[in-house]
């Protein structure tokens, strides 16, 4: 029994349990804000709209303005957060964004118990932003995962973590439609499913105060011998390799990343408004299930970079999962059922590991003193695309509802082929220096 218990505290002082229930919290949070704001937007009336275009572009207006709130409010305090972080602070990037996420879970909470108006979400949203949000949260996870594994297993370590997340996404949006719908003469709609949030965003950030450990591996292992994209000599220090000529593909990633996330962020954020509207016209239920199909991509994506990892490169699989992606949003576009919109769905099984397998390939150019920093920038990175199409998107949605809807997940697509582009030029940098650090090195 001791034994047991020992064990059972080695796991729970590991990273992988914050990251289940952080995850299952925002899944259900993230079904009750859309069904909330749908219901709230119902009555919504504009000159020249249908009743149903007119609450799309209420819901589409909050969307966008919230989306905006929690994107721009965060830059600077995840800048702090990581160089708190790299100062050896590892645990604030993650203790910190947990209680804005508590916030917010209860923020509507009370919205929904005491009728306030939706508005108050904003302020919510600015709470949020002010404890870093997931812009601090993430960064501050792969942080942990990079420095608890070696270079050559980061790859894997990383979308290993991406699975636990999508893995707890899945289960708690499966059961998330069905946990809004309960309800008795004393509790509203969506009542017992934001308590539930609000209790498994608590107990998270109790385990990342009083249980979590950071761990890191050897410096040689993590700084020196597994340079993915230029091995280095021995008795060369990998400092001065990162300084000099792989400042490029440092660019050439961010760009690619940019483009990325433009493209799947800009997507995403409109998806949730399009299922609501006819034909489709979803739950609560169905959007549980639909957002449970979104999250099972975590786990093909992952099964996907343990079967491809060992014949192909970094770089491949980066280009596998933009074109996963770029197939299954092309079809979206055409989307008029249920049935269709799983099947563009199963186009997209391997459209997580660009991400995972980018931050692993910027993790192995520097130093460790610096994994925080450079995580963070990508992260804010990610943001400014989030400026970005999250107005784009929305107002080319809201023109384009009455007579092409699917407009914008064409648009995708073809983002998502520009941003093969500048990865294309990594694996041919790579593909050009690989014979002479060889001959280099012998």
């Amino acid at each position: 029994m001791s034994n047991l218990c020992v064990a059972a505290l080695a796991v729970l002082r590991q990273i992988e349990p914050i990251i289940i229930l952080e995850q299952l919290g925002s899944t259900l949070f993230d079904t009750a804000v859309q069904m909330v704001v749908r219901d709230r937007c119902a009555n919504a009336s504009y000159p020249d709209r249908s009743r149903e275009a007119s609450q799309q572009k209420a819901m589409t207006d909050f969307f966008m303005t919230y989306s905006l709130i929690i994107r721009l409010i965060p830059i600077l305090p995840s800048l702090l957060l990581a160089r708190l972080s790299d100062r050896g602070w590892r645990k604030a990037p993650i203790v910190v964004p947990l209680s804005g996420y508590l916030l917010s879970s209860f923020a509507l909470l009370l919205v929904v118990i005491f009728s306030f108006p939706l508005e108050l979400m904003f302020g919510a949203a600015v709470l949020f932003g002010l404890s870093g949000g997931f812009g601090a949260f993430w960064p501050g996870v792969m942080t942990l995962t990079s420095l608890g594994s070696t270079a050559a297993d980061r790859s894997k370590a990383m979308m290993r973590v991406e699975l636990l997340y999508g893995s707890a996404g899945l289960v708690g949006s499966l059961v998330s439609g069905h946990l809004f719908q309960l309800y008795s003469s004393s509790l509203g709609h969506g009542i017992i499913l934001l308590t539930v949030s609000t209790v498994l965003h608590l107990i998270c950030l109790i385990f990342a105060i009083i249980l979590l450990q950071v761990k890191q591996t050897c410096r040689e292992d993590t700084e020196e011998n597994y340079n993915l994209l230029f091995p280095t000599p021995c008795n060369s220090p990998v400092v001065e390799a990162a300084a000099g000529i792989n400042k490029m593909n440092l660019v050439l990633l961010f760009a690619a990343a940019f483009l990325y996330d433009f493209a799947v962020g800009g997507a995403i954020e409109i998806l949730g408004s399009f299922v609501l509207k006819a034909p489709l016209s979803w739950t609560a239920t169905q959007v549980g299930y639909g957002n449970a199909a979104g999250c099972g991509i975590f786990l093909t994506s992952f099964l996907g970079v343990i079967v491809f990892r060992r014949c192909v490169s970094d770089v491949t699989l980066i280009l596998i999962g933009m074109v996963s992606f770029a197939s299954g949003i092309y079809f979206m576009t055409f989307v008029t059922t249920t049935t269709m919109f799983y099947f563009a769905r199963l186009l997209n099984l391997f459209a997580l590991i660009p991400l995972p397998t980018i931050r692993s390939l910027l993790s192995q150019q520097v130093p460790a003193s610096s994994y925080g920093m450079i995580l963070t920038f990508l992260q804010l990175t990610l943001k400014v695309a989030g400026l970005a199409y999250i107005p784009a998107y929305t107002k080319i949605y809201q023109n384009t509802l009455d007579w092409f809807p699917g407009l914008i997940f064409l648009l995708s697509s073809i983002v998502t082929v520009l941003g093969m582009i500048p990865i294309s030029i990594v694996g041919c940098r790579i593909a050009r220096r690989q014979p002479y650090e060889r001959i280099q090195e012998e």
